[in-house]
């Protein structure tokens, strides 16, 4: 995964997983989650581009985890956060 900044670092699915379940989704459906988006990780992807993911994976299973993650990523990371819809 490639990072804003141009860092490098590995995908790390247990990130995933924690962000979905402080959105609100169960245990099972935050590691369903982390699983999906893992499969379609690749080497390099950009970390927006597995944001939204997660972001999809979130609003297909339950639109109030999506608006969660992004009240969250507003409040506390204090970034403007568009969600591709």
């Amino acid at each position: 995964m490639v990072k804003a900044d141009g860092r490098k670092e590995p995908f790390a699915r247990e990130k995933v997983v924690v962000s979905a379940l402080k959105a609100g989704a169960p245990l099972e459906e935050a590691r369903a989650i982390g699983e999906a988006v893992e499969r379609d990780a690749y080497d390099g992807m950009p970390a927006a581009d597995i944001r939204q993911r997660v972001l999809s994976h979130l609003r297909d299973r339950n639109p109030e985890w999506e608006e969660n993650w992004l009240m969250y990523d507003r409040a506390v990371k204090r970034r403007e956060v568009l969600a591709a819809r």
